[in-house]
């Protein structure tokens, strides 16, 4: 890391610490040749290829306006947006990749907007699916009451 003072191309740790709850690490340097200390700051970024093949920072913030399109109308608060968002994120990060297609984020979106609500699930599916007939619907419908099936049978059962 070159010094900021005298430009010297080598400098030393002194002391690291996470912040952001991991994503985020300042580290205190001192310059190898002038000994002045200066602090650095490491952020994690997880870069989105888009269809065009263009790439930008992964954003909570389009995740939740995304998925408040779908919401409209539902009784799903900004909080639980905002958590929603966050989960994507967590698992989108968990994943261990610096790169990822944005067909994947959306996929990472679909599981947990399902457990918050069940129309703004198939109202974010049919688009983000491309759904082209009553037989998309029909067919992602049948799939819920599948799942609510076997939900319900699992803890009566």
């Amino acid at each position: 890391m070159r010094c900021p003072y005298c430009r010297h191309p080598d400098s030393r740790v002194v002391d690291s610490r996470e912040g952001d709850d991991g994503m985020l690490i300042r580290r205190r340097r001192a310059c190898q040749s002038c000994e002045k200390r200066f602090t650095t700051v490491e952020e994690s970024v997880l870069a989105i290829v888009k269809r065009s093949g263009v790439t930008e920072p992964f954003s909570r913030h389009k995740v939740v306006t995304g998925v408040m399109k779908a919401c409209q109308g539902r009784p799903v608060t900004r909080d639980a947006l905002e958590a929603l968002a966050q989960q994507v994120e967590d698992e989108i990060r968990s994943r261990g990749v610096a790169e990822l297609a944005s067909n994947e984020v959306g996929l990472a979106i679909l599981p947990p907007l399902r457990e918050l609500d069940e129309v703004a699930y198939l109202r974010f599916a049919s688009v983000y699916r491309s759904f082209d007939s009553v037989e998309d619907f029909e067919a992602a419908i049948a799939d819920l009451r599948g799942q609510s099936d076997q939900t319900s049978a699992a803890s009566t059962g």
